[in-house]
């Protein structure tokens, strides 16, 4: 750093050094607090996890996506090592010989050598590529090649906020049952209190309190399951989302504005155009036009032109051996023409040909399936959406019959077998409901992505 403001005085006028020399001194004091801002930005944790957050947060962080992110920069690398054939190709290379045996010649009846006992040679080449069929092939796909490297890191994204999405309800969903499940033993101990006291009393027998506990226990185990598939389900998003294992998700979220996002236009008409499938398959099928014509190329011939400049040293005496030099250079054009090569170009043809037609009933098998695709989920969201209005009006009946059921039997109008019955159905309702909910959430996912609305 000494160094830099150093070099940074030197190169300023006297007037400016001051100046100058006050800005280095910020910019290494506070680079610091840039550098570990940075730092603390990029690995920090979420401190709330919203469905929001934990996608960016996945898109971001997941090893999937990361890794098609570096697929990108291997194609980029790639592109450049091809392209780079266009450009003249510059090489030198040197050659140190000593022959121990000089060759011998017979001319004209007598034994001449040829040559010398000490050679060094240097060679500079230079190369063009006129017209190379894999260079150009490299030219001209260069575009739909990095657009396809794109579209699959999009397409793995789609996939990816999709999956977040429904392992965030999920996650959700038995949460919810976990709430439910502590009001509902919280109910439950309050009403076998009433019981074992009425019991004592003598106003009731020892059944209604035994009821009680026997629903008790089985509230405290559902409890237990839910909280143990919890746990698991909290793993999984974790896994989804490339979120540190050993770190702990807080999970936050809004029931009613959940509620009001269940709403999804149900007339509308599936366009396969809007699917990254579709593009990708219609960039699959530019470049397999370019493998088609790349293998009709094969029949044209290569022209390069190409030069040399050569050194020649040659002496008997080793020492010298760089004292005498006898130079040569050239330049050619040089035309490579495969004449016959056992059919394997047209085989080659053949295959590239039928790899396009391949394709092409794969847009067709995509354009039928797309359309089957968003009915179906188009079919499942309307029933959740029905079965979700149906139990959302059973929880507010529930609730209602549970508090007329729990006033009439503390008043010894009813028997506790209708309040531990009304509770079950309370307990049922919001359950249900709940995992309605989140149903009809992941559903309304289906159908969007089926429509090609989740876009990245």
């Amino acid at each position: 750093m000494r160094q830099l403001k150093i070099m940074v005085l030197t190169a300023c006028d006297k007037n400016n050094r001051v100046a100058v020399k006050l800005f280095v001194n910020s910019f290494f004091l506070l680079c610091p607090f840039f550098l570990l801002g940075q730092s603390m930005g990029k690995d920090s944790l979420l401190q709330e996890v919203t469905l929001k957050s934990a996608v960016d947060y996945a898109i971001v962080h997941q090893p999937q996506i990361q890794q098609s992110i570096i697929d990108q920069q291997i194609l980029e690398t790639t592109i450049r090592s091809k392209l780079a054939d266009w450009y003249p190709q510059i090489n030198f290379n040197y050659n140190l010989q000593h022959n121990f045996i000089v060759q011998t010649a017979i001319i004209g009846g007598n034994a001449i050598k040829l040559g010398v006992n000490n050679t060094s040679a240097g060679q500079f080449t230079v190369s063009q590529a006129i017209f190379n069929k894999d260079v150009l092939l490299a030219s001209r796909t260069k575009t739909d090649a990095r657009l396809q490297a794109r579209q699959l890191t999009s397409n793995n994204k789609i996939e990816l906020a999709a999956d977040v999405s429904k392992a965030f309800y999920d996650v959700l969903s038995t949460e919810q049952q976990i709430k439910v499940s502590t009001t509902n033993i919280q109910r439950i101990e309050q009403s076998l209190r009433d019981a074992f006291n009425q019991y004592k009393a003598g106003i009731a027998d020892k059944i209604d309190y035994k009821r009680a506990t026997i629903t008790l226990n089985n509230s405290k185990a559902a409890k237990r399951s839910n909280e143990e598939l919890l746990k698991a389900k909290l793993e999984n998003l974790k896994t989804l989302m490339g979120y540190p294992l050993s770190a702990s998700l807080n999970i936050v979220y809004d029931s009613l504005q959940m509620e009001k996002e269940i709403a999804l236009d149900t007339s509308q008409e599936a366009n396969y155009t809007a699917r990254i499938e579709y593009q990708l398959l219609e960039t699959q099928r530019r470049l397999l036009q370019y493998n088609v014509q790349y293998n009709k190329w094969s029949y044209l011939p290569t022209i390069s032109a190409n030069g040399a400049y050569n050194l020649s040293y040659q002496n008997n005496n080793f020492a010298k051996i760089y004292s005498n030099n006898f130079p040569n250079s050239f330049a050619a054009l040089t035309l490579g023409f495969p004449i016959f090569q056992g059919g394997k170009r047209k085989a080659a043809l053949q295959a590239a040909q039928l790899e396009l037609e391949r394709n092409n009933l794969d847009i067709i098998n995509l354009k039928n399936s797309v359309n089957s695709a968003y009915t179906q989920a188009m079919a499942v969201y309307k029933s959740n959406l029905e079965n979700f209005q149906a139990l959302k009006q059973n929880l507010v009946l529930a609730k209602e019959v549970y508090d007329v059921l729990q006033l009439q039997y503390k008043s010894g109008i009813k028997a506790y077998l209708e309040v531990i019955t009304s509770e079950t159905d309370l307990r049922t309702a919001e359950i249900n409901y709940y995992a309605s909910l989140y149903q009809l959430l992941a559903s309304k996912i289906d159908v969007q992505k089926a429509l090609g609305q989740i876009v990245y």
